[in-house]
């Protein structure tokens, strides 16, 4: 079986020891990822929805790398800081990025460093 790692360009580097994805067996895994600004390198400013857009600009970034759009994404784990204060507002700014029908998705409660949401994506290609 062959493996691709790779990093996206238009993406923030990895803060960590990591890849931005990985490519196996026709299937497209990305790193989770949090809403860096790429040309900044800051976390950008505002609450969970500018955090989840950005987040998701991210991953498209990485997904584009390999010619994928979000309709191609068969699974999402979004990781958020205050689940219950932050979901419903997540969730708006998530039907921007993925329309009907929608890929499977776990969201869960997590202890995050100085971020409100972390996402990462598992992509037919």
């Amino acid at each position: 079986m062959k493996v691709e790692h790779f990093q996206a360009k238009a993406a923030p580097a990895p803060g960590g020891s990591y890849s931005h994805g990985v490519v196996a067996n026709n299937f497209l895994y990305t790193c989770g990822m949090g809403p860096v600004d790429p040309v900044t390198g800051k976390i950008v400013d505002g609450g969970i929805a500018e955090q989840t857009r950005q987040t998701l600009k991210n991953l498209q970034a990485i997904l584009v790398e390999h010619g994928a759009v979000f309709a191609d994404v068969v699974k999402v784990t979004a990781h958020l800081q205050d689940v219950n204060r932050d979901f419903a507002a997540y969730d708006v700014v998530y039907r921007e990025f993925f329309t009907a029908p929608f890929p499977v998705r776990t969201t869960v409660g997590s202890d995050l460093i100085n971020i409100l949401v972390e996402i990462d994506l598992v992509v037919a290609l």
